[in-house]
């Protein structure tokens, strides 16, 4: 049985694949790698089913240094994006196997208009989506308030589009003051979209602080702006609760971030005019205003003052009306009350006169009442007498001037006074009986 060396079996095959597919072939695939290493671009390409994610076919492609020198700054110009993981693209390729690296496409050339016309559909798709959700226009509603001048700006801290808008506002021709706070993001390749909705949680934490925010983008390449054309990064910006004003592209260029957005303008310094723009025209509202009531004001004074001069000849006349009105009312307040005084007068007097009627009779009944009480007291009075007890045979002790009650208060050799009917006895305590 005759054998093949490893190397004599891929010669083979090598020599068989170029006899059997000799020509370059146009193929439609998706990228689910692409990088470049030493000049050479080398690709990692998939399909996938139609209703699905399942991949049912992969193959590596590469691109050597020659032809990818010419390529990619053709395919970056005509699609305005970079060669990325997710890229639909058209190849034409031809097959190659090497006995040492085994089989490979070998690509010779890209159509940028297939990968256009995919990015086309996606953003339609993007657009599609928002606008039946019914926020596509949710943004744009929002009212920019008339003072806005507290920005919430998201951009690369060390983007030169970042100082350009900041120097613009502080040095605006009004002397307008504006105050600002970065929230910094990634502003170009695949991380634009999560740090950029990171940017926008930390604003709305704080949404009361800011009267709005402004996305910017200083300087890049067109390429850059893929980032800005997802559909999340959309839907937090059109459903953001504060004006969301967008200069992250070129005049030409409009990202679906700039259609979702209250206001798009070209560059960072055109957001900055925008916004000097909107507190200059309140600024000259206001103006307007004030000469407006001023001239209201002068006119109404005028009025006011005709209508004093009219008023004030009528005071005189009206004075004299006023002041005969208040003399009669007067009078006949004055009369009324002298006649109220007088019936008062006569009603006292005619009290008076009948209390002077009774006062004898009353007095006279007062003092026999009293006369009585004075004779029911001194009958009282007589029966309380201690005479009448002395008369009766009792006689009284006293000891020190006082009544002595009890024996036990008298000492051997105190002077007792007794008290007779008639006459008085001294005596000296000998003894003190039990």
């Amino acid at each position: 049985m005759k054998t093949l060396s490893l190397f004599e079996l891929n010669s083979l095959v090598r020599m068989t694949l170029e006899q059997a597919m000799p020509n370059d072939y146009w193929v439609e695939a998706e990228l689910s790698e692409a990088r470049e290493w030493g000049g050479h671009c080398y690709l990692e390409l998939i399909q996938k089913e139609e209703r699905g994610n399942t991949p049912v076919a992969k193959a590596s492609a590469k691109c050597w240094r020659q032809t990818w020198m010419v390529l990619k700054p053709y395919f970056e110009r005509t699609t305005g994006q970079t060669i990325h993981a997710g890229m639909k693209v058209l190849l034409k390729v031809y097959a190659q196997f090497h006995e040492n690296y085994g089989f490979s496409w070998i690509v010779t050339d890209i159509d940028p208009t297939y990968t256009m016309g995919d990015m086309a559909r996606k953003r339609q798709d993007i657009i599609r989506q928002l606008k039946e959700e019914g926020v596509f226009e949710l943004n744009k509603e929002l009212r920019l308030p008339m003072f806005a001048q507290r920005v919430a700006v998201i951009s690369s801290a060390n983007a030169a589009g970042y100082g350009d808008f900041c120097n613009q506002l502080a040095n605006n021709e009004y002397g307008f003051r504006f105050h600002t706070e970065l929230f910094a993001a990634v502003m170009q390749g695949e991380q634009v979209e999560p740090t950029v909705i990171a940017a926008l949680n930390s604003i709305n934490a704080r949404a009361d602080d800011f009267d709005c925010v402004v996305i910017i983008r200083g300087g890049g390449a067109t390429s850059d702006l893929s980032g800005f054309d997802t559909l999340a990064l959309a839907e937090n910006v059109a459903n953001f609760p504060l004006p969301v004003i967008t200069g992250i592209g070129h005049e030409r260029d409009e990202s679906v971030l700039d259609m979702v957005s209250h206001t798009r303008v070209k560059t960072p310094t055109a957001a900055a005019a925008f916004l000097i723009d909107n507190l200059a025209q309140v600024f000259h509202q206001l103006e307007d205003m004030s000469e407006t009531i001023t001239v209201i004001v002068r006119r109404r004074m005028t009025i006011e003052r005709m209508r004093l001069e009219r008023l004030s000849g009528q005071i005189p006349a009206l004075f004299s009306v006023y002041k005969t009105r208040q003399g009669a009312r007067l009078d006949n307040l004055h009369a009324r009350l002298f006649a109220a005084v007088r019936q008062h007068v006569q009603t006292r007097l005619s009290a008076i006169s009948a209390l002077e009627q009774k006062l004898p009779i009353l007095t006279g009944r007062r003092l026999m009442a009293e006369k009585h009480q004075l004779q029911l007291c001194e009958e009282k009075t007589r029966s309380l007498d201690p005479a009448l007890l002395l008369r009766r045979g009792y006689s009284i002790t006293l000891l020190g001037g006082k009544v002595l009650r009890d024996a036990h208060d008298a000492k051997p050799g105190d002077e007792l006074e007794t008290r007779l009917e008639k006459g008085t006895l001294r005596s000296v305590v000998d003894e003190r009986g039990l």
